[in-house]
């Protein structure tokens, strides 16, 4: 049995995309902190298919140390899709943000993310039919104005899918590593990032996509080729692309005579 690892599966982009694999008969391992909400996803994608096996995890990926355990509680399933999804934003100049959240985010935007990828690749990357999908943003992309940190990590998230898509290929490997920018979707984000009990995208926000519409868009980047999956900022269509960013590759060392 094969499975698909989703972080921050518990609402939004990854709550979606948990149905819409699900729609494809793959396995899944959700991972998010809210653990009535991964029972509450559980039951509906059982709802889709029964026969799928349905492994919930509930963890803090902003601590180090979860990241590491969480990790090593799946070695005895054979993964063939990691994504991830666990994320959050805000919505501050820099000099007046909360640091706690701050640290917060870097913690799980950029560390988690970092670990859980190298962790992936280690294991699999060598494997046909792998997948590592990692969540960005149209500010990882753009820098946008009172996101500034926020939009850091998001290009992070960028630059190092990008940089690690074109190591695999340069060293021929059988996984693939792809990266996804949304732009504004209507999700928890919003909420989180400006410190909100709610927010109604409708008549506040001029354009956006729904979780759903976004989880779609994720299954055209896992069927294609390409390592960008990106939407417009401007017409908001979505866009499969090859790497954005200049890629400087290794010259090979020659041996010594």
């Amino acid at each position: 049995m094969k499975y698909t690892v989703i972080t921050g599966a518990s609402s939004g982009i990854g709550y979606e995309a948990a149905l819409a694999f699900a729609a494809r008969g793959k396995h899944l391992i959700l991972a998010a902190r809210r653990t009535d909400e991964l029972e509450k996803l559980k039951s509906k994608v059982t709802e889709i298919d029964p026969d799928l096996d349905i492994v919930i995890r509930t963890v803090d990926l902003s601590i180090a140390a979860n990241v590491h355990a969480f990790y090593e509680s799946l070695h005895h399933y054979s993964i063939e899709t990691w994504i991830n999804n666990a994320g959050f934003g805000n919505f501050a100049s820099v000099g007046e943000q909360h640091l706690p959240k701050i640290e917060q985010m870097l913690h799980l935007n950029i560390e988690a993310l970092t670990i859980l990828s190298s962790l992936y690749v280690r294991d699999y990357a060598e494997v046909e039919g792998t997948q590592i999908i990692n969540i960005s943003s149209g500010g990882g992309y753009t820098i946008v104005a009172d996101a500034v940190t926020y939009c850091a990590t998001k290009f992070y998230v960028s630059a190092f899918t990008e940089g690690l898509a074109q190591e695999l290929k340069g060293k021929r490997a059988a996984m693939q590593a792809k990266v996804l920018a949304p732009a504004a979707t209507e999700t928890e984000f919003a909420e989180r990032a400006f410190d909100l009990d709610q927010f109604e995208y409708e008549g506040r926000v001029p354009q956006f996509h729904t979780a759903e519409q976004m989880a779609g868009f994720l299954l055209e980047l896992y069927d294609s080729e390409s390592v960008v999956g990106i939407v417009n900022g401007l017409t908001y269509e979505f866009e499969l692309k090859e790497p954005i960013f200049p890629y400087a590759a290794r010259a090979a060392s020659k041996p010594n005579n």
